[in-house]
């Protein structure tokens, strides 16, 4: 049920998470806690309210809200990718699915019942978000994952870089709000990279490994002011390997990349495969360093190959967030650059909480630009302001 706006303001902030998303809730309770102060408002110790997901052992589970959360505006924090996350089933250690964490969120919220004024969800790595739309008969998950998550009293469920925001018209009464880490990821590239090369068409280039990511990267294009390129996914329509047409083969729709940088940007690294013979290519063509910027690295396959790509120089770096987990043995190698989100979270809970704007958290224009020593005229910033800006 959604709550008059002037019933939600100033009512204290509560975060909940599942078991799963634990270092993210508490990554973005110190972010949460910083920029309170930084602004000279009231903080407390934290705004981690304690709740527990347990578990029989035959994998039953239930939720336990240990803290009081009645009269809060209330933010349950979800990751729903952590396989990192383990409980015990019949004497077995197994990793937690996407289906046990959204199972797990959906006990918090029936712990929660309607005890918060406002109930939020954030869920960066959005559930299901892969299977968006249906191509034959077939189920359509994301819709009705997120139809449930209302139907048990959630007002705004908070995504990033959703695979396709499209899918908010399955709750339109609602708030699906698809936050974008394209700040993060181009800030984080810009210090990987300082000095080494110039941003300009002579040396750089922005490409999408497929068709479906073009807008995506154009975005990415237009700011640095490069070439765009791409390849188109051939694919064989007669099979269903892996829940997914397989690949026949990558055609190359761009121009000329020989001894220029480029930048490879796609919303989701899973097995890496497609991505990895989108590098040989561009090399086959004479393409100098390769740098692979994605939102969520989730190396679906293991990293082995990836590894043995990056001693062969095919890829100078990965990019990926902390949207959702990371394992250690990621993290540690030498091509891996984290990029942190937290902070970009706890400012949308601190503006939400508020009943201020989330235009700029949502439209990224401005900050990339000055971002790039690039001021926008004053009629565009006010003309991008105002626009709802979709560019994925």
């Amino acid at each position: 049920m959604m709550h008059p706006q002037h019933k939600i303001r100033a009512f204290p902030i509560a975060i909940l998470t599942t078991q799963g998303g634990g270092r993210l809730a508490e990554d973005v309770d110190q972010r949460l806690k910083e920029i309170l102060r930084d602004n000279g408002e009231p903080c407390p110790s934290t705004f981690l309210r304690k709740a527990e997901n347990t578990r029989f052992q035959n994998g039953e589970g239930k939720a336990i809200i240990i803290d009081s959360i009645r009269g809060t505006d209330l933010f349950i924090i979800v990751d729903a990718g952590n396989y990192g996350t383990t409980y015990e089933r019949y004497g077995m250690t197994v990793p937690m699915s996407p289906d046990e964490h959204f199972q797990d969120l959906k006990r918090l919220l029936g712990a929660a019942k309607n005890m918060p004024q406002r109930t939020t969800v954030i869920m960066p790595l959005l559930y299901e978000g892969r299977q968006h739309k249906m191509q034959s008969r077939e189920s359509l998950d994301c819709a009705l994952a997120l139809q449930e998550l209302v139907n048990l009293g959630v007002d705004t469920v908070v995504t990033i870089d959703a695979h396709n925001s499209h899918v908010m018209n399955a709750i339109p009464m609602h708030g699906l709000e698809n936050l974008h880490a394209a700040y993060q990821l181009i800030e984080a590239l810009l210090r990987e990279i300082d000095g080494e090369f110039n941003i300009d068409p002579e040396e750089f280039v922005v490409c999408s490994p497929d068709l479906g990511g073009m807008e995506r990267a154009r975005y990415y294009a237009e700011h640095f002011r490069c070439h765009l390129t791409g390849f188109y996914k051939f694919r064989d329509l007669t099979r269903v390997v892996d829940g997914k047409n397989p690949i026949l083969e990558h055609k190359f729709l761009g121009g000329d990349v020989k001894g220029k940088n480029v930048l490879i940007v796609d919303d989701m690294l899973a097995s890496g495969g497609s991505v990895l013979e989108v590098c040989h290519y561009l090399k086959n063509l004479g393409a100098k360093n390769i740098y692979i910027s994605v939102t969520f690295a989730l190396f679906s396959a293991g990293i082995q190959t990836f590894e043995s790509a990056y001693q062969e120089g095919l890829f100078t770096r990965v990019f990926g967030t902390n949207a959702t987990y990371i394992p250690d043995n990621v993290m540690s190698r030498e091509w891996f650059v984290p990029v942190d989100t937290t902070r970009f979270i706890a400012k949308f809970i601190h503006s939400f909480n508020r009943d201020t704007s989330i235009t700029r958290l949502l439209n990224s224009t401005e900050k990339i630009s000055r971002l790039l020593g690039r001021e926008l005229p004053e009629r565009d910033m006010v003309v991008r302001g105002a626009a709802s800006v979709e560019h994925v």
